[in-house]
């Protein structure tokens, strides 16, 4: 495991790259004929911003000397990557399909893995200037007012100041549950499972949400329950476990009691769900 200095000297080089990433992605957004859309061999598309975004991270983490592994650069064999100690774990930009449709939560994703566990985390949403920052054992804590800057250099002292500790709403719970579920990627299994948690809290509330934004909610304490049946690639969820850890809440694999596994030879992910801090359930 990292030791905690490392960890902070690390956690500005993420923070700044995650900034500059964004900046990055700002300058395609909205320009929808700008976009430069093909489809990956997953099926999933990629557009001129996942590519720009991808550039700026490797280019800013380049200096750290850690390898990254990234979600456009998964050709990465894992004979060469089975026996790393210490990677950074990246998706450029979470969320493609809903940027390309329009909608503005779309995330920067970068974790610092220390032996295939994270150990820091930064996910950035530049559209609305919030960014959330982990470190293993030193809680989560959220930024907001922090514009994409393709210049950004934050030191860690002045990461050190106006921050929010998360969750934000200290001990207090939702009135009516509040579950959180992909805007975009909805299943019959989640379906039957919000089905069986409507037995016990009829007045559940959907929130539909894209990216790892969810996480982020979840962090808060916005809302308190998380459920995904479909498919995800370690870089989805690596930053937002941590962050969601950090903040009190749980991740976990759906219908197991483990924790979600990193740098796997397949690096899909299983279904899972996740907690709040203040969830009144349990995992299933």
């Amino acid at each position: 495991m990292a030791d905690q200095s490392i960890i902070s000297m690390l956690l500005p080089a993420m923070f700044n790259a995650a900034v500059r990433a964004g900046a990055a992605i700002m300058q395609v957004h909205g320009h929808r004929d700008d976009y430069e859309i093909s489809i990956k061999s997953d099926k999933t598309p990629i557009t001129l911003a996942d590519r720009m975004a991808h550039r700026v991270i490797r280019e800013s983490l380049g200096s750290t000397r850690i390898p990254i592994l990234s979600e456009e650069g998964r050709e990465m064999g894992y004979d060469e990557r089975r026996n790393w100690e210490l990677y950074w774990l990246v998706d450029p930009l979470d969320g493609t399909a809903e940027f390309i449709d329009g909608y503005n939560e779309f995330t920067v994703n970068i974790a610092l893995m220390s032996n295939n566990r994270p150990v820091g985390a930064v996910i950035y949403v530049p559209y609305f200037e919030k960014i959330y920052l982990a470190g293993a054992g030193r809680g989560a804590r959220m930024h907001e007012r922090i514009a994409p800057a393709a210049d950004a250099a934050y030191t860690y002292e002045e990461l050190e100041k106006g921050w929010l500790p998360l969750p934000l709403n200290g001990e207090a719970q939702h009135e009516r549950l509040r579950v959180a579920v992909s805007r975009l990627h909805c299943t019959p299994e989640t379906e039957a499972h919000i089905a069986r948690l409507r037995e016990r809290y009829p007045d559940l509330e959907i929130v539909e949400q894209g990216s790892s934004y969810k996480f982020c909610m979840l962090a808060e304490g916005r809302v308190d329950y998380y459920v995904r049946t479909t498919q995800t690639y370690e870089w989805d969820t690596a930053a937002g476990e941590l962050i969601l850890a950090e903040a009190g809440g749980r991740t976990r694999v759906f219908g197991e009691e483990r924790d979600l596994r990193y740098n796997e030879a397949d690096l899909h992910n299983p279904w899972f769900v996740c907690r709040s801090k203040n969830c009144r359930i349990e995992m299933p």
